[in-house]
């Protein structure tokens, strides 16, 4: 089909994070979408985690080539822990529309908010930004390609509603912006790949649990806000594909795997100021949490014995990957750790690894994605036990507006509220609680999809394969 000159069929792609058919019970647009349509189970990767999904979804091959482990991982030549970096470098392999480009040159993609965007080969790009001002300041805002299109976006839908798209204020606000954002560059531009991200779900599902009727109204909220976006796409005659990462299930139990590693004398820290710091190249072994996911890295082979041993036992562990094991997942890559280990389907992992909440470092209360050596759903909540959080929140909002530097230290250091979290493999026959996805072609998709077929699905959709 290479040289072809007829234009491609339109596509719009979102990604509804942790839609499973027990919440689109509560979504009666895409509910009719997938009447109208067909809809299948969708196969997920370990770790089932919004980077490493992505990336799969996009280049049809699992984390040991495409090299996205998890949310972040140790980057061993730095000597540090990263989390959410956005740079589309770090992503190996062939994707999406590179193999859409040979086919039809002149393909044009637009990716609104899915990740590791910077840096990407397509056409239009919109992705969360902060403004890092030199005085500490952090403040919302997006990263556009065209540039002009940031001046568009904010002039007609504000600023982007940072705030609302990540911690304790993560609410519906931004996946309203995102929608908006999509529909403008659909109007404006055209493109004939359009890939949306709505996060929506996340938040009181984490908070909440599945099965909460907040999280249940969550989902309603979300099917209101996509609907306009659904009703332009089928007045242009797009193809329409929803899909989701994971299912978020319910948990009760977070494991501090860190320090289980600490008491066993594997994981070191280093103290500044009274507080500790977790010291990466001095510890024997240390873990980067992942929701249900944390790769434990090992300094020295024979060292991995005594790490077994102290992670045996430990409530809330259900397996622990070694090489072959990490092979058999196709997570076997250098930048995984040198033990894998799983959660229970209850228990998630804590990146926590002081044994004294007075030893805490200072941005473990504050919403810190950069400098927290693992993911903290905490940062969902406010402090309950912090009599003054909301009075906290509320002065440091006004030394915002007025342009000082200020820390909204409200993130409490106890996750137990957590309720709900993903990152395992489903487990064998809950369907209900998985990811899926949703088509508006009819017979398209089937029984069950693999994540790895993807790509070579919206390639065949748009009558490129």
């Amino acid at each position: 089909m290479s040289g072809d000159t007829t234009r491609p069929t339109p596509l719009l792609v979102l990604d509804v994070v942790g839609l499973t058919p027990r919440l689109l019970e509560h979504m009666p647009h895409l509910r009719r979408l997938a009447a109208r349509g067909s809809h299948a189970s969708l196969g997920t990767v370990l770790p089932a985690v919004t980077c490493t999904v992505q990336s799969t979804l996009l280049t049809g091959t699992l984390p040991a080539e495409h090299g996205i482990v998890g949310n972040g991982w140790y980057f061993r030549e730095l000597g540090d822990v990263l989390l959410w970096r956005q740079h589309n470098s770090l992503v190996a392999g062939d994707k999406l529309w590179d193999a859409a480009r040979r086919a039809h040159p002149g393909y044009t993609v637009a990716n609104i908010c899915w990740w590791y965007a910077m840096g990407a080969d397509t056409d239009i790009t919109v992705t969360p930004r902060p403004v890092y001002y030199a005085d500490g300041r952090k403040e919302p805002d997006c990263y556009t390609r065209p540039p002009g299109l940031h001046d568009e976006l904010t002039d007609r839908f504000g600023t982007f509603p940072l705030f609302h798209y990540w911690g304790p204020g993560a609410g519906i606000a931004s996946s309203r912006w995102i929608v908006d954002a999509t529909r403008h560059i659909l109007r404006t531009r055209a493109p004939d790949l359009a890939l949306c991200y709505l996060p929506h779900l996340d938040y009181d599902l984490q908070r909440h649990g599945p099965d909460d009727p907040r999280s249940h109204r969550a989902a309603t909220d979300l099917d209101a806000a996509m609907a306009p976006l659904l009703d332009d796409a089928y007045a242009e005659g797009r193809t329409v594909v929803a899909l989701s990462e994971y299912g978020i299930t319910r948990v009760s139990r977070p494991v501090d795997i860190n320090r289980r590693l600490r008491r066993t004398g594997l994981l070191e820290v280093h103290t500044q100021d009274g507080m500790e710091y977790l010291d990466t190249t001095a510890s024997r072994a240390f873990a980067v949490a992942d929701h249900q996911i944390a790769h434990v890295y090992v300094r020295r082979p024979e060292d991995l014995g005594a790490v077994r041993e102290a992670l045996h036992g430990l409530d809330g562990i259900a397996g622990v990957l070694d090489d072959e094991g990490k092979k058999t997942h196709g997570l076997d890559h250098p930048r995984s750790g040198e033990l894998v280990a799983v959660a229970d389907p209850e228990a998630w992992f804590t990146y926590y690894y002081w044994l004294d909440d007075t030893r805490a470092p200072d941005f473990a209360r504050l919403v810190d994605i950069h400098r927290k050596p693992g993911y903290d759903p905490a940062e969902l909540l406010m402090d309950p036990e912090d009599p003054y959080v909301r009075v906290k929140a509320a002065a440091a909002l006004v030394r915002k507006k007025l342009g000082m530097r200020y820390r909204v230290a409200v993130v409490p250091l106890d996750p137990s509220p957590i309720r709900g979290s993903h990152g395992r493999l489903p487990t064998s026959g809950d369907t209900d609680s998985g990811p899926l996805i949703l088509c508006s072609t009819p017979r398209a998709v089937t029984g069950r999809v693999a994540a790895t077929d993807v790509k070579s699905l919206l390639l065949e959709l748009a009558g490129l394969h």
